[in-house]
């Protein structure tokens, strides 16, 4: 069933679900349930009194919202109209939201009154005098005079027939992606509607899923991880579980409340919920698998996961540019394969790790991890010269990330190129020294960053977070880690934490690290 979904756009993927399957439960936001029937109703209602205000196949609609369920139904009135999804991220401030506004050119902004500690009701009506392509502002969840809701927006559109968009799924770019833009402005990947279904639908057939299923949903919809998470419970015809924020216990009772099988999350997510004191208190005999990504596991939470949580563990690894799923390990790995690689290419996935100048390097040796896939997107919207310098004119897409490959194909992520650090001429690769971190006993989390230094050129500092109620010192950690790599190898620094700036979906903001670091003078320049 799984492979018929081949080739289909996103409104194919509803309307298949719903005539197969009208009145089973599709959507759980914690307060609401809705059938497919209803989505496929709800939906038409949007799609239909977007059009009356004007939006054609083509035009940009922003959406920034929690994981609600109104999300998803804005997600697929969105595709109905063959218009192009812009999502962003609930916790934006004003020039930052005003940035990917401008720079999409969308003309709907639906948004909720305040969320995460932003007024995004004053933001939104403040960059709307600026932008001139917005034409419609649109409450979610709140009424406010003059200004339209998402309620009034679907009694309109009761009272207007629709008619679908014809929709080319090569071609027709479904949604503007922004990457997070650690290094200069966002970038907007431009991904298809056959980009975006076709690599969910190997994913999905991967790990086996099916009608039965009942998966969590934890990933902010902004980010590529939820918007995939969206499409995976369509193509399998399951049920979705919203969590409009991450909770080790409310996720837990969930589990046992709804009967979740499918479990993604980052590894930080997994490791609150085994160390929460109530983990017995509910029967999650439901769970059939874990699947992480985001950042390294250590293989003694791997373990863990497969003994108390009780399901199998797989992990994977993908990008917004390659919409995102590129590796998945399987079921049958050993812990050690589920902690240090990311498996291996997915069906109608190439992988290749390359030097410098692009040339393919024998098995094990560090490079560029490079790929050819039917994820790919069209490139970054308005920035061709951004896009030449990571697609090639074969196609093949360069991830940033350095790795290795062995002989079986697994990859082993070593890096982001950006966060290499060259100590006195020696290459550093972050993973592997945080690899080895994770194997003390005391240690729930690490990262490694490279700082500026007047004699070496950069020196390597590891801010590491302990695990609940343990006492380390950071003589103990070096001490630690001297027997175990190179020497050059040994952090200049390391630093005791409390906690990580991290991304929404769990990942560490090492810049922000950085500056943190040398702000509070936890480290010495020099």
């Amino acid at each position: 069933m799984l492979t018929s979904c081949y080739g289909k756009s996103i409104p194919q993927l509803l309307e298949d679900a719903y005539r197969n399957f009208p009145d089973k439960e599709a959507l759980y936001d914690g307060k609401h349930r809705f059938t497919y029937r209803e989505m496929e109703m709800i939906s038409t209602e949007i799609a239909s009194g977007l059009s009356l205000l004007g939006v054609k196949k083509g035009d940009r609609v922003a959406v920034t919202l929690p994981v609600w369920s109104e999300f998803v139904l804005i997600f697929f009135a969105i595709a109905k109209l063959g218009a192009i999804l812009v999502p962003f991220n609930t916790r934006y401030r004003e020039d930052e939201a005003e940035y990917v506004l401008n720079h999409s050119g969308a003309k709907i902004v639906f948004f909720p009154k305040e969320y995460d500690q932003v007024d995004h009701l004053s933001q939104i009506q403040s960059i709307k005098s600026r932008v001139e392509t917005i034409e419609h502002i649109i409450s979610v969840r709140f009424e406010s005079d003059g200004m339209m809701s998402l309620e009034h927006l679907r009694e309109l559109g009761r009272e207007n027939e629709f008619q679908h968009a014809k929709i080319d799924v090569k071609e027709d770019v479904f949604a503007f992606v922004y990457t997070s833009g650690t290094t200069g402005k966002p970038k907007g990947a431009m991904l298809t509607h056959s980009s975006l279904v076709d690599i969910n639908v190997s994913c999905s057939t991967a790990i086996e899923t099916n009608h039965n299923d009942t998966i969590l949903h934890l990933t902010p919809y902004f980010h590529i991880m939820g918007i995939s998470a969206i499409l995976r419970v369509l193509i399998c015809q399951g049920k979705a579980v919203l969590m409009e924020s991450f909770r080790a216990e409310r996720a837990l009772q969930l589990i046992d409340q709804e009967k979740i099988t499918i479990h993604p999350g980052v590894p930080t997510n997994f490791i609150l919920e085994l160390n929460h004191p109530a983990l017995k208190k509910y029967d999650l005999s439901s769970l059939r698998l874990a699947l992480m990504g985001g950042a390294p596991c250590p293989v003694e939470i791997v373990k863990r996961v497969r003994e108390e949580l009780g399901c199998a563990v797989l992990v994977s690894y993908g990008m917004t540019e390659t919409s995102p799923y590129l590796t998945y390990t399987s079921i049958n790995d050993d812990d050690i394969t589920q902690s240090e690689t990311v498996g291996r290419a997915l069906p109608n996935v190439k992988l290749k790790v390359v030097d410098e100048q692009r040339r393919e390097v024998a098995c094990g040796e560090v490079g560029e991890l490079a790929c050819h896939t039917i994820g790919i997107m069209k490139g970054y919207y308005k920035m061709p010269e951004q896009t030449k310098e990571v697609i090639d004119d074969e196609g093949w897409y360069y991830t940033g990330d350095f790795a290795t490959k062995d002989e079986k194909g697994y990859i082993r992520i070593v890096g982001r190129k950006k966060d290499l650090i060259i100590r006195g001429g020696y290459n550093i690769y972050p993973g592997e020294i945080e690899e080895v971190f994770y194997t003390h006993p005391d240690v729930l989390e690490v990262s490694i960053v490279g700082v500026a230094d007047s004699v070496l050129g950069e020196v390597s500092c590891a801010a590491i977070m302990l695990k609940p109620g343990r006492h380390v010192t950071e003589e103990e950690l070096q001490s630690f880690i001297k027997p175990k790599v190179a020497d050059y190898k040994h952090p200049d620094h390391i630093v005791i934490v409390n906690e990580f700036p991290k991304t929404p979906t769990g990942k560490v903001k090492k810049h922000e690290l950085k500056d943190i670091l040398i702000n509070k003078k936890l480290v010495a320049l020099r």
